[in-house]
């Protein structure tokens, strides 16, 4: 579904990735860690389309078809999504009307219709029972007034109603006390399926505890310095990310 290979990406100059080398395939969930400063956001950010990163080097793959040069708006048309770590409000935009337009720019990007009404209520009924939210949340603007919960909640329902192929949650942990993590993470687990895929990127192992990964990476310097299965969370919680630069320093 996903491959990149040997991507090179700066911002305002500064090169942020080195040389990053992944293949996500579908039904897979891969796990994206390491420590402040290491290219985690600039990965996710360069993947999802951000126009401030600019690709100096190597190739990002989605279904076969080369996106390097596809504007965000585009990507999210064939089905990438991001969630972010800082929400934006807007005010005066409901949930559901916010919804509505993009659902509906996604099947006028394919030649489609606008979703009938009844199918768009229908829809959104079935996604907001599935991930237990209340219909006076999708009446509020969009993360006015919002708790962190209720944010990244609002996000993962996001995701439920444009069912992208490729979803990639950055830090989607951030802020949030165990209940909210819980209820995030249950929402994450209900929509994977053999067809699409997740990158989770986190700095702590207890988001793994909830979605379990099929693969860990350790970015370092902008590089992946090691992957493997889901026990590497496990101890990088243990001994930090200090071994891990010494053993690409050694």
């Amino acid at each position: 579904m996903l491959q990149i290979k040997d991507l090179h990406a700066s911002v305002e100059d500064k090169t942020i990735l080195r040389g990053i080398n992944l293949e996500v395939k579908a039904g897979e969930v891969h796990a994206i860690m390491g420590p402040n400063g290491s290219g985690k956001s600039t990965l996710a950010s360069v993947i999802a389309g951000k126009e401030e990163y600019e690709i100096t080097k190597g190739d990002i793959l989605f279904e076969g078809e080369n996106i390097d040069e596809l504007a965000a708006e585009e990507r999210a048309h064939k089905g990438i999504f991001m969630s972010f770590q800082y929400p934006v409000e807007i005010p005066g935009v409901s949930v559901t009307n916010f919804m509505k337009t993009a659902i509906n720019e996604t099947r006028k990007a394919k030649g489609l219709e606008d979703m009938p009404a009844n199918e768009m209520l229908k829809l959104i009924r079935e996604k907001s029972e599935l991930l237990e939210i209340d219909r006076k949340f999708l009446s509020r603007s969009l993360n006015q007034g919002f708790s962190g919960g209720e944010k990244k909640r609002n996000e993962i329902f996001q995701m439920a109603m444009l069912e992208p192929k490729l979803a990639i949650l950055d830090e989607t942990d951030s802020g949030l006390d165990i209940d909210a993590l819980r209820i995030v993470a249950n929402g994450v687990n209900k929509l994977k399926s053999k067809d699409n895929a997740v990158i989770v990127i986190t700095h702590y192992q207890r988001l793994l505890d909830y979605i379990v990964p099929d693969f860990v990476h350790v970015l370092h310097n902008g590089r992946i310095v090691k992957s493997g299965p889901k026990e590497l969370a496990h101890e990088l919680e243990e001994k930090g990310y200090d071994w891990i630069k010494e053993e690409v320093n050694a």
